[in-house]
């Protein structure tokens, strides 16, 4: 079929009569559209929109230790088509807060919601009134460069899969510059994260997270990553560890029988590959052997390796001798 008779088809289909009607009566309702619109645009209208801020002039010693803030929420009134400009087009003003202005001399400023209006009346249109600016005040705080570098610790819920523990927990980084008052720098220890909650895994975990602080801290940086490294729980049992004698007087010797003794514990199976009877300390009193003597001594078992859960003595009580040395 040829371009001409194409255009000959579709010029008689739009010209037909009932297409006649039909474009007449389509022309009336956009004409009576953009009637209805002029005359809503032309009412006066309310509307909460987002005003950026940004606080200005801040010398390069001082360090805002504040959460910056970059919005506010102001209400204003004018005509629909004003509104609809401010939302849609590029009419809304950045308003800028000079840090000599409003810097208490304290460590804190405050910027009051009297302040930021008469600033965004002097950049809106004339016609334009503000009626309403939220929140009430802008609190910011700052320092002088001071900082302390402090360890992060994790918190909340990490249960890894029955029978699999945590053998190891990584940070990247595993520290943060803090920035406060002296003061408060003096109390800070260590920087937490924000609450976790991951439970039944068995390969390691790597989790991304903010960390927490209050509003007049400042932390570089914000996000850090942890790793949890996961082991499997084996039941084992170590041989061969020597019985030593706490509170022995000088010139004395305990002997025990056996001399060495066998520990029951919980740990994971890379770990005990590592593990010998050195790492673990079963011990003897003396004292409590001279004040209540008996035929058998008291075994306890002071120091497990870390990593150690449920360790406990084959054997509690063994026969002994003292003897001069």
């Amino acid at each position: 079929m040829s371009f001409k008779s194409i255009y000959n088809t579709i010029r008689d289909f739009l010209f037909s009569n009932v297409n006649k009607q039909f474009l007449t009566f389509l022309f009336f309702l956009v004409l009576s559209g953009i009637f209805w619109l002029t005359i809503t645009l032309n009412e006066t209208y309310e509307r909460e929109l987002k005003i950026p801020v940004e606080i200005v002039g801040i010398p390069k010693n001082v360090v805002l230790t504040s959460p910056a803030v970059d919005t506010v929420r102001a209400t204003l009134r004018d005509k629909g088509w004003m509104i609809v400009a401010y939302l849609y087009g590029d009419r809304i003003p950045t308003i800028k807060l000079n840090y000599k202005s409003y810097d208490r001399g304290n460590g804190a400023g405050i910027i009051s919601s009297s302040d930021i209006k008469r600033l965004l009346d002097q950049q809106l249109e004339i016609s334009t009134t503000v009626t309403a600016v939220k929140p009430d005040r802008i609190e910011f705080f700052y320092n002088n460069g001071e900082r302390k570098r402090v360890p992060i610790r994790w918190t909340g819920r990490v249960i890894p899969e029955q029978l699999y523990y945590i053998s190891q927990v990584s940070y990247l980084p595993d520290s943060v510059d803090v920035y406060a008052s002296p003061e408060k720098l003096d109390s800070i220890r260590a920087v937490y994260t924000e609450p976790l909650n991951y439970v039944g895994f068995r390969d390691t975990l790597s989790v991304g997270c903010r960390l927490t602080h209050a509003n007049d801290v400042k932390v570089v940086p914000e996000r850090i990553r942890i790793e949890f490294f996961t082991d499997v729980l084996t039941e084992e049992t170590i041989e061969g560890i020597p019985v030593q004698c706490l509170n022995l007087p000088e010139g004395k010797v305990l002997r025990t029988f056996p001399a060495k003794v066998k520990v029951h514990f919980v740990a994971g199976a890379s770990q005990i590959r590592h593990l010998r009877p050195e790492d673990f300390i079963v011990i003897a009193d003396y004292r409590e052997i001279a004040q209540n003597p008996s035929e058998k001594c008291n075994l306890y078992l002071q120091s497990v390796p870390h990593g150690i859960s449920r360790a406990t003595l084959s054997t509690k009580q063994v026969d002994y001798l003292i003897e001069e040395d």
